[in-house]
């Protein structure tokens, strides 16, 4: 391969439309930015086996360019990447659902509980590196941001009272005593948990983790669209070590041509713990104020409002405008088809006006200069409203009909539109005089966004 191939396919792995990795915005704290120094905002879907299959022994793998097609048909930029710990079981079926590839290496002598080779967990599994990079590689080249999660809660801690064999998925952790020719008892307190896998009660755990997590960044370092999250639905006992692994992949990267921003994230860790950390964004958990009415703007961290963590069966398509006109992202649990027990056979329709409208959403933020606006909920009568004040403002009307919108600081006119949710149709208003406020009324049925510019 000549210079200018290895250059372009180069190019096309970091992916095409990033101007560097993300970091939090100097000027706005409730947003991304990168070299571009404009303010970006994430919002798309996640769904369970875009890594690591999770299937039967007689069911198809995941087909993951089908998902990345489905997220592109739906203008999305964001995708949680799930990882497991496990090889086998899940809390919800006494069925052996298999999960791989695994990142430790299968090497034996001997057999783990699964029934296959134990693990050695002091070499890793070249399968799952090339196909995390593959996978990541793959999202950026649809100009999709990849969130990659270190560790999985299911993985341990999470117990079946009705099926309490079958439904451990610890059992299936390479870190079971039973599982790896290492000497390493996951569960050194005998719970039949692992539970102190994700604490720092074990340091030959924490140093095989850091290890792992190290590699994991080798791995994707060079790449602009990659964020990290320490794991997802982490017990509220995790605490002080998942603040440990977010030192430890800055400690990581410091040295690194990239630093990437690090995500921690809730369920069922409350909302103060992921705000006292050193996280870059966050996502709550269980906090009503995100649930019911998108809240206000959180001006410490960035906050992704994730569907899996407050209404992971919410069909609510008002949720993303919500989120948006208060500062924050948002990211669907989307119920995709995959290979797992009870999964649908087709991605479900039901959900479809929610995905439609965060890709609408994050047309309308891109065509903003989001860096200098706020929530500001005083502004409208909806109190749903994202501005610049004088210069820019989006105002959203949940019920549609009339709102008022306080334009005092707009010095002569200024340009209102009105984008139909419903229909993804623009409507060109007229000029509207500023210094007072000023009654709107959306000249279509249901919920309406009006975009107010000066200009």
């Amino acid at each position: 391969m000549n210079a200018r191939a290895k250059s372009e396919k180069g190019q096309a792995e970091r992916g095409a439309g990033f101007a560097g990795p993300l970091r939090v915005h100097p000027g706005n704290p409730r947003y991304f930015t990168d070299d571009s120094g404009k303010a970006i905002y994430l919002t798309g879907s996640h769904t369970w086996a875009t890594l690591q299959e999770r299937q039967l022994e007689e069911t198809p793998e995941f087909d993951y360019a089908a998902w990345l097609d489905f997220m592109e048909k739906h203008g999305h930029n964001f995708l949680r990447m799930w990882t497991w710990e496990h090889a086998a079981w899940m809390q919800f079926t006494d069925r052996k659902i298999l999960y791989g590839p695994n990142p430790y290496a299968r090497t034996g002598p001997g057999k783990a509980l699964d029934g296959g080779p134990t693990f050695d967990l002091t070499k890793f599994n070249d399968a799952f590196f090339e196909r995390l990079r593959s996978r990541v590689v793959a999202a950026g080249a649809r100009g999709i941001y990849v969130s990659v999660m270190f560790f999985q809660g299911f993985s341990v801690s999470k117990l079946s009272p009705r099926w309490p064999i079958g439904g451990n998925a610890f059992r299936g952790h390479p870190m079971h005593r039973d599982n790896n020719i290492n000497g390493i008892d996951g569960d050194p307190n005998g719970s039949g948990t692992g539970r102190q896998i994700h604490t720092l009660d074990v340091p030959a755990i924490t140093r095989l983790q850091e290890t792992y997590v190290r590699t994991v960044i080798d791995t994707l370092n060079d790449l602009d669209h990659v964020l990290w999250e320490i794991g997802n639905e982490i017990h509220e006992s995790s605490v002080r070590w998942q603040y440990h692994m977010i030192d430890f992949v800055r400690e990581c990267e410091r040295a690194k041509p990239k630093q990437h921003p690090v995500g921690m994230t809730g369920a069922p860790i409350r909302t103060p713990a992921l705000l006292a950390s050193r996280a870059d964004w966050i996502s709550p958990a269980g906090d009503a104020r995100y649930r019911n009415d998108g809240s206000a703007a959180c001006v410490d961290k960035i906050v992704v409002v994730d569907t899996d963590h407050l209404n992971p069966t919410s069909e609510d398509a008002t949720w993303p405008w919500r989120c948006l006109t208060r500062g924050n992202h948002f990211i669907l649990m989307d119920s995709y088809m995959d290979a797992r027990v009870g999964s649908p056979r087709a991605p479900a329709t039901t959900a479809d006006n929610v995905r439609r409208q965060m890709g609408y959403a994050l047309k309308l933020a891109r065509r903003m200069d989001l860096a200098a606006t706020a929530p500001r909920n005083d502004l409208a009568s909806t109190q749903y409203c994202l501005a610049n004040p004088g210069r820019e403002y989006l105002v959203y009307l949940p019920e549609g009909g009339e709102a008022d919108v306080d334009l005092s600081a707009v010095s002569g006119t200024i340009a209102a539109t009105w984008f139909n949710p419903s229909t993804g149709a623009r409507l060109n208003g007229d000029r509207v005089g500023g210094g007072a406020r000023r009654r709107f009324t959306a000249p279509f049925p249901g919920h309406a966004v009006l975009v107010l510019v000066k200009g």
